[in-house]
């Protein structure tokens, strides 16, 4: 029981992220929606290894790469934005 919950728990996170950004309240260069994205792929790429569900495992992993990915390209810009105000130092 416990297993489907995490299973449906990374399910429900992953379809959340998407739906967020379907509906124009999450953008897809958002912290919130690529950590949400990375844990519900982690979930599921757990319940994927424990049921041997080999596809969905690699599906998963790369799901989840791609999400760190983006979450390390998002913070290295808002860092950049940060730094830059709009006017030059002299």
């Amino acid at each position: 029981m416990t297993l489907m919950i995490i299973g449906l728990i990374g399910a429900f996170l992953i379809l959340l992220a998407f739906f967020m950004n379907q509906v124009h309240k999450w953008k897809s260069d958002s912290i919130v929606y690529d950590i949400t994205n990375l844990v519900g792929a982690l979930l599921m790429a757990y319940y994927s290894y424990i049921l041997r569900a080999w596809p969905f495992l690699i599906l998963n992993l790369v799901w989840a790469g791609v999400s760190l990915r983006e979450l390390q390209v998002d913070s290295a810009g808002k860092k950049k934005k940060k730094g830059h105000i709009g006017h030059k130092r002299r």
